[in-house]
Order: C-alpha cells, then structure tokens, then sequence
C-alpha cells in the first residue's frame, strides 16, 4: 500500500530543508487509499499525536505547526532564571593588535546560530557545517540521521582585538541555543543538534570549563547546562544551500519561530555588540 509524506500527498510547497526540520520531530506519513484519510505518526510526540489521528489530514499538520511554535517558546521561557547575563570572569584579554581567530560551536540547527554570530561585532565570517564526525559523513543527509557522531555546528572567524573568546561564548549560551537542552534544541530531535563546543587550543578549553562552571554555580538557568566540551577534530562546510539561510529565506516559517527571535534578543541583550549585515 503506497505510503507517502504527509505533505506530499497535500502538495504543499516548502523549502525542503524546512520540511525535514519540521517533521524530524514528529515524522508523518499519510496513506491516500485510507478510507478515513488516517495518518502515522513516529517520533517524540507520537504518542499524544496519534491520539488524535482520526483528524482530517488538514487539521494534523495545523497540530504540528501550533506545537512547533509552542514547545520551543515554552522552553526558552523557562530555562533563564536572571535578567542579567554574566560575563565570563575567566577570559582572554583583548587583542592589541587585529588579526583572525576561530571559534567552533554547536547549538542546534546551524541557520540560526550562523545568523547570531553574523550579526555580532567583531566576527568577521561564519560557516555552517559539521563537526564531531569524519570527513565521508560530513554531508547533510547522512549527518541528519544522527548516527555519524556530527553536530552541525558553525565555524566563526573574529577578531581578537574586538570580542574575545569569552564574549562570543556569552552570546552561544545566552541568545544562540538553550545549553540546557539535551541532544535537541527547540523542535529538532538528536545529537546532531547537541550543544558543543569544539576547542582547538587549551585556553579555549580553559575558558569554555570554566563559563559553565560559573553558569551554574550562579544558577543562571533552572536546570544543569549539558554542553559538551570536546576538542575540535574537523570542520566540514555544509553544503551551499545552508550557507546563510536566515539572510535568504527570512519569511521561511521555521525562521520566524525559531531564528528571528535570537536576532532580536541579541540586538536587545547586547546592543553594544549587534550589528546589522
């Protein structure tokens, strides 16, 4: 019996990227011989979704959007316990002198996290890619799978002489991504979409250690952040679809939910440290 995605069968017409960011939380498939027009539901939320899987196929995907919107915002809203974000006391001090530095984190989907880093001063490049696996993995559909050891993640080029280390890891844990969230952030599912940072010296590493230690010892959130820290053994660029989606596709449902927020908190939280494309 023919079974096919959910949105196939209704001939919608997203960007596919956004369809599997969507449905990686809740996968559908739509049997279009069913005399009941009755849907399959696989994922975390299948269990109070099928529940309700006698709906027409119409209803189902508007229950997807709506729960789409509502987790991740229910989640931000109560992970931050203080108004004010502390700096990190352990830092590198700023640069005399310009020059290039790279810093590789992960905080879920790479889109958003590209485009906080791509509005903050003193950065000089992002690119969104993966990190955490091998080179032969390192491409999207293998990396979605969740079994190839990768995160996506972003690769930032600064310079020292205008944010420091420290400064950029500020902005990753307080407007970028939920470090709370355990191998998900917001509606995307598995440890592709960990929270990491990859060090590539032992300052980095000295730093990063020590800002989540004086997170939480100031219980600067509700629960125990559980970003791993984890030497930076490859970086592989994302394919050029991914490379600056929020600057491309601003009016992509996904983004507005859970991308432009952040842009917004950055410009709110760090004024001194926003900038514009």
């Amino acid at each position: 019996m023919p079974v096919a995605i959910l949105t196939s069968a209704l001939s919608w017409h997203l960007p596919q990227p956004f369809l599997q960011r969507l449905f990686f939380v809740t996968q559908v498939t739509y049997n279009p011989l069913s005399p009941s027009n009755d849907c399959i539901f696989s994922g975390p939320w299948a269990g109070f979704v099928n529940m309700t899987k006698t709906l027409p196929p119409s209803s189902m995907i508007l229950l997807l959007f709506l729960l789409a919107i509502l987790v991740p915002v229910a989640a931000n809203a109560a992970s931050h316990t203080n108004s004010g974000f502390p700096k990190p006391v352990v830092d590198a001090p700023i640069s005399p002198s310009h020059g290039h530095e790279e810093a590789v984190l992960s905080g879920g989907c790479f889109w958003g996290v590209q485009a906080v880093f791509e509005h903050t001063r003193g950065v000089t490049a992002v690119i969104s890619g993966y990190a955490g696996g091998k080179a032969d993995t390192a491409r999207y559909q293998q990396v979605e799978t969740g079994r190839t050891g990768h995160a996506e993640s972003v690769r930032i080029t600064y310079d020292p002489a205008q944010i420091t280390y420290g400064e950029l890891l500020m902005i990753f844990f307080s407007v970028a991504h939920d470090p709370t969230q355990l191998n998900k952030q917001g509606p995307d599912w598995g440890t592709q979409y960990r929270s990491a940072i990859f060090y590539s010296t032992p300052e980095q590493k000295k730093i990063a250690e020590a800002y989540i230690a004086q997170l939480d010892s100031a219980k600067v959130y509700s629960q125990k952040i559980v970003t791993q820290i984890a030497p930076l053994a490859g970086f592989f660029a994302a394919e050029d679809y991914h490379q600056d989606y929020v600057k491309h596709h601003p009016d992509n449902p996904y983004i507005v939910i859970n991308d432009l927020p952040k842009l917004s908190a950055l410009r709110k939280q760090f004024p001194q440290l926003y900038r514009e494309y």
